[in-house]
């Protein structure tokens, strides 16, 4: 029976892989469940194995406070535990003491009272498995134990063999499975092989008997877990909080960047002019002056088109009217050439010769003024007006 107990709870064990258990938290936990006793073979002087004291099932029930390092739980524990004797297998004569004589060997006889076994214990326990499923556990405890034998009589004789204690040295064996019910609760099946050292007590004849008081106890447990440091936790790029060991969600890919606006385009601006050359006195060649500026409105052209080109000739008063309207026609005809020779197209030009009588400066009548001596170039529609 204890070899098949044990190899059950064992198995239990095997399910769950290592892992940490509420580390860092006190717990509390309260146990209770059946109880079978082995046989207890009594050694009275010069007589081993004299009487064997069978039992009926009993109980077995305690309470543990404990701390959760991790994979290794500490526990102190008082546990309880009684049965009621069912007989007395007698093995040599005499043993037993009666008002009307003594019962004799190789007999069984019912008999009254029972046995306990109240301990003090320090366990050490090994987890296996996840927190948040099934656990299992193995371990075992050492500590003192008072067993008592209480009012063994025979039924049928009368006679009495104990009633007395002893205190001494005890250990157990302990393995089994929980699981969490809720954050701070866990229930569990819990199996217990309880043992205590050699019980000097004394029989009701005076004489000296020593025996072992060994149990099997199946235990259901609940344990209230006072709350351990928390988890590590790890912030993902979302801002949610993870357990260290959990993988944050994959940070979305950003969507492409706009393209960029379109190039502003700028119109070319067409400098409409007017631009306007210089002429020495009584004379229609271009200078090095007016080829600068002529240069500049020729440039300047590419902006405009194929707009009209119109070119004013003037001149100064020094000379007859007559004179001063062909002079500044020649001077209109050379800057037509020279733009024409430097690709403004010579059937958008119009000239046009006004003399003296549109004059830059206003002078008297056969003054010499440069400012009046000019051509002067405009673009577009209204050209020379």
């Amino acid at each position: 029976m204890r070899k098949l107990v044990i190899g059950m709870a064992m198995a239990s064990t095997a399910i769950a892989s290592p892992a940490l258990a509420r580390d860092g938290a006190w717990y509390v936990e309260l146990d209770g469940g059946p109880m079978i006793v082995e046989d207890i073979e009594f050694d009275l002087p010069a007589a081993t194995n004299a009487v064997h004291v069978d039992h009926h099932k009993g109980y077995d029930f305690g309470g543990i406070v404990g701390y959760d390092f991790g994979f290794i739980r500490l526990e102190a524990e008082g546990s309880y535990r009684a049965a009621d004797i069912q007989d007395l297998q007698i093995g040599a004569a005499g043993v037993l003491g009666a008002p009307g004589g003594f019962i004799y060997r190789n007999t069984t006889l019912g008999a009254d009272g029972d046995s306990s076994v109240l301990s003090f214990m320090v366990n050490a326990l090994a987890d296996f498995g996840d927190d948040d499923g099934l656990q299992g556990f193995v371990g075992g405890g050492v500590g003192v134990a008072r067993t008592k034998f209480d009012g063994v009589t025979v039924d049928t004789a009368g006679a009495g063999f104990l009633d007395d204690s002893d205190s001494g040295f005890a250990w157990q064996l302990l393995a089994g499975v929980r699981a969490p019910l809720t954050d701070t609760i866990d229930v569990g099946l819990k199996y217990r092989f309880f043992n205590t050292s050699n019980n000097d007590v004394v029989d009701s004849l005076g004489r000296e008997a020593s025996a072992k008081w060994r149990s099997h106890s199946i235990l259901g447990t609940i344990g209230f877990n006072f709350g351990g440091a928390p988890a590590p936790m790890q912030t993902c790029w979302d801002g949610t909080q993870l357990p260290m060991d959990a993988t944050c969600p994959a940070r979305p890919t950003p969507p492409p960047p706009p393209p960029p606006p379109p190039p502003v385009v700028t119109a070319p601006v067409c400098n409409k002019g007017p631009y306007i050359v210089f002429f020495e006195w009584d004379k229609a060649d271009i200078t090095p002056e007016a080829a600068t500026i002529l240069n500049n409105a020729v440039s300047a052209y590419a902006n405009c088109g194929a707009a009209s080109v119109m070119l004013a000739g003037h001149a100064d008063r020094s000379g007859t009217a007559t004179y001063n309207v062909g002079l500044s026609q020649r001077r209109a005809n050379n800057v037509r050439s020279y733009m024409a020779g430097r690709g403004v197209p010579d059937g958008r030009i119009t000239t046009e010769a006004f003399g003296e009588s549109q004059p830059r400066v206003p002078t008297a009548d056969g003054v010499r003024e440069l400012q009046n001596r000019r051509v002067e170039i405009t673009y577009g529609p209204g050209s020379g007006m």
